[in-house]
């Protein structure tokens, strides 16, 4: 099945998934209504019939917030799974392979505990600890391990990625021992969620989550050309350092965009490549649009289950991706790469 086909079936179920999402719950919007409810609420579309206050709110107020970020977040963290793992020709490289997992973690364990108060903090004061969080625990590992510089090993990256997330690992349980009556909301952040998305919490992270989802999408050449080695990208005219900074940094500021609007949602950006480098082949230029809309694929569907159950959506991908996991280093035994 050629590369147009697959992702063109991969956004029309994307789009069904979504539109059934929506009118999907406790109470069941059927989905001609949801289509009108949102086509007259944002176009201002006319429609036949008469819509109901409460089912508008349910849709515009409860369910699209949820929806829109399941999308935007899988996208961002399969999107900058891709891109890791072409730029470290590491098949079991995640978006959180720097460390941005524990800094936003860390990030928002402090912040739980911080004697702060307001609406403008209670709205987004988390978010914003577990984004300047993992951004500085991916300052910390570029730091060390010398990314752009040309003195990096792409062995040496990941090391520093894991020594620096397990230092910050275990400066997140001091916190969490000191943290008290807060241990349930950091426990929430942990395993990651979409319950508590709003429109203003999704607006603060759905600007940066696009522009950097975007930018690594058409940097597709560029990571084509990192799975031939630096040597071979260089004769390709790539200029190696700077195109390396560019993608680290655009998949860094999706995942701590993603983790700070949700949480931890971990494997996303571990199966969905995979998955996408199955159905269209090892080129980034096809694998990494694939990988986008897989990805909001995957978590929607993920959260549709998780909220059906009442369970956070970490769990529910951690129960998908940890076999898959252990897949993934069966296969490696056996001389599998990318």
């Amino acid at each position: 099945m050629g590369v147009r086909r697959v992702t063109l079936l991969s956004l029309t179920a994307l789009v069904v998934v979504a539109i059934g999402a929506i009118g999907f719950g406790v109470a069941n919007i059927a989905p001609l209504d949801v289509l009108a409810i949102i086509g007259k609420s944002v176009a201002g579309l006319p429609v036949g019939g008469e819509l109901s206050a409460g089912s508008t709110a349910i849709v515009m107020e409860i369910r699209l917030p949820r929806i829109v970020a399941a999308i935007a977040v899988g996208a961002a963290l399969a999107t900058s799974g891709a891109a890791f793992q072409s730029l470290l020709r590491n098949p079991l490289a995640d978006p959180y392979v720097l460390g941005t997992s524990s800094g936003a973690a860390l990030g928002a364990a402090i912040a739980f505990l911080a004697p702060i108060t307001g609406i403008a903090w209670e709205l987004g004061g988390v978010q914003l600890a577990a984004f300047v969080g993992a951004l500085a625990s991916v300052a910390l590992v570029w730091r060390i391990a010398g990314i752009g510089s040309g003195e990096e090993r792409i062995a040496s990256v990941l090391l520093v990625g894991y020594a620096v997330a397990s230092l910050l690992a275990a400066a997140l349980s001091l916190v969490m021992l000191a943290s008290g009556a807060n241990l349930r909301a950091i426990f929430g952040f942990l395993l990651g969620g979409l319950d508590g998305v709003t429109w203003p919490r999704l607006a603060a992270a759905a600007l940066p989550i696009a522009i950097a989802t975007l930018l690594l999408v058409r940097r597709g050449r560029a990571l084509a050309a990192f799975l031939l080695g630096d040597e071979g990208a260089t004769h390709l005219g790539i200029d190696v350092r700077r195109e390396r900074r560019i993608a680290v940094a655009l998949a860094t500021l999706a995942t701590a965009s993603a983790v700070a609007l949700t949480g931890l949602v971990g494997f996303v950006g571990l199966v969905v490549p995979h998955l996408a480098r199955l159905a269209v082949g090892s080129d980034p230029r096809a694998v990494l649009p694939l990988s986008a809309i897989g990805g909001a694929l995957l978590l929607l569907l993920a959260d549709t289950v998780a909220r059906t159950i009442g369970v956070p959506v970490g769990v529910i991908t951690a129960l998908i991706g940890a076999p898959f996991l252990l897949w993934l280093l069966h296969r490696a035994r056996a001389g599998y790469a990318l």
